[in-house]
């Protein structure tokens, strides 16, 4: 199969990247903006038809939280407008799409792992528009997959992991809040996830991916520097409102991952032991990002 790549240049993206030499029985083509504006719908049909493409990867999303306060129409044309794009291309052709959501699309307020089927009430402009882009997709193509994920960290560009190794190393104290809590996700691991749903074949629908276990932010933040041995660094637990953000964050965030296991038989690492495996890469210098 011919298999595009979108926002080859981000976390997943790139991680797809790597991986995919592991599954050299399908074709490539993986493009960012310069090479493939997916928000111009002459373009992506265009780009679709001629390269004969039999699945999309969405890996592209406008993922800075905060900055979507401000940036509402922008966000919305690449985060929910753009999906259905490549949605309706993919139909066409009788194709698949698999596009990468959000926990964010989600209030925030339960007490139980969200399950796929359980309502939706996004708070904020990022969440809103990662859940009108999934109705988009899973509108506009009938073999679409939708895949939230939450706490996403690589070795590779900016994330949570990588800041707290370098305020870690850079302070001797940091303040981290310790009410908000969720699951971290390798995106090497939701990569992996991505491949095998390929390879043991598309069944549409929502699906919730993240590593096993459930931590806080404080915690997380306490395994990053105790697994790269950052001893210097005294971190103390805030509350949210000790660290007010434009954009409200979730303060439980758990997705149940009970469907995605049963459907493609996918054993997911717990969150700490892929954890350890990002930071023996970063330390070995695995990425220069």
């Amino acid at each position: 199969m011919k298999i595009l790549v979108t926002g080859c240049n981000g976390q997943l993206g790139t991680e797809v990247r790597l991986q995919s030499s592991l599954h050299a029985d399908h074709q490539y083509l993986f493009t960012d903006v310069a090479e493939l504006d997916i928000c111009d719908e002459a373009a992506v049909n265009a780009y679709v038809d001629q390269n004969e493409v039999d699945i999309i990867i969405n890996c592209a999303a406008f993922t800075a939280v905060d900055k979507a306060e401000e940036r509402a129409p922008i966000v919305a044309q690449l985060n929910a407008v753009a999906p259905g794009y490549l949605a309706q291309a993919m139909e066409r052709r009788g194709g698949s799409v698999i596009h990468v959501s959000t926990d964010y699309v989600f209030d925030g307020t339960s007490h139980v792992p969200y399950r796929e089927d359980m309502s939706t009430s996004p708070r904020t402009a990022y969440g809103q528009t990662k859940l009108d882009g999934e109705r988009a997709v899973l509108s506009g193509c009938s073999r679409a997959v939708v895949l939230r994920t939450a706490w996403l960290y690589s070795p590779y560009g900016n994330n949570f992991v990588k800041t707290m190794l370098r305020l870690g190393r850079e302070r001797t104290e940091l303040g981290v809040v310790f009410d908000q809590i969720g699951t971290p996700t390798s995106a090497a691991d939701l990569a992996a996830a991505i491949f095998q749903i390929i390879d043991r074949g598309i069944v549409p629908g929502v699906y919730h991916f993240t590593n096993e276990g459930v931590t806080s932010w404080y915690d997380f933040t306490l395994a990053i520097h105790r697994l790269a041995g950052i001893r210097t660094c005294c971190v103390r637990p805030l509350h949210t409102e000790d660290f007010p953000t434009p954009a409200v964050r979730p303060h439980y965030s758990v997705l149940d991952k009970s469907k995605i296991k049963s459907t493609y038989q996918i054993s997911i690492p717990w969150w700490e032991d892929s954890l350890a495996q990002c930071i023996r890469l970063l330390e070995n210098g695995g990425s220069q990002c």
